[in-house]
């Protein structure tokens, strides 16, 4: 299994705003183009949050782990559409409340994101598909133990600090 290098995504400037397309490839080959992704962070009631493990053969973040959903919003789709879709394929879930948290850029090495940033909290158990290497729960204290050992995605980590990390004394 592998990414289509060809799929078509839509180029975006800061605001969101479409400027063109591109190839996956060609959002991924170091050109930095600006391109819309969903992440979806998705906790139990107990306020474990799921991650799913990166298979790979990934060519982005191979064998790590990250946040439960994450994926590209294809041409001509919005953002809450890529979220829902992303969701029902990756880990299952069709009906849930999703919170928006933040947008961002995220720049790595190899590519800029538009990162749209949502939550939910749900009692159904998310099941992974094959585009993953499987996912489970993680506590706060086990993501914290993990964070800087190359267990989880930079990204993740970023996310996690950023938005959902901040210990129990500096809230």
């Amino acid at each position: 299994m592998n990414d289509n290098q060809n799929e078509l995504l839509p180029l975006v400037d800061a605001n969101g705003n479409i400027t063109g397309k591109a190839t996956r490839h060609e959002c991924h080959n170091g050109s930095k183009l600006l391109h819309p992704v969903v992440h979806l962070h998705v906790f139990n009631p107990q306020g474990e949050l799921f991650l799913q493990h990166r298979p790979k053969w990934k060519s982005i973040q191979p064998d790590r782990w990250d946040t439960a959903v994450g994926g590209h919003i294809d041409c001509g789709e919005t953002t809450l559409e890529a979220l829902q879709r992303e969701t029902s394929e990756e880990i299952g879930l069709t009906s849930f409340e999703p919170t928006a948290v933040a947008t961002y850029v995220f720049e790595s090495p190899v590519e800029r994101e538009l990162v749209h940033v949502f939550k939910t909290t749900t009692k159904q158990a998310p099941s992974p598909s094959a585009e993953l290497d499987g996912g489970r729960f993680f506590s706060e204290d086990e993501i914290r133990q993990r964070l800087g050992t190359g267990f989880f995605t930079p990204n993740f980590e970023q996310e996690w600090q950023r938005f959902f990390g901040k210990s129990k004394t500096e809230e």
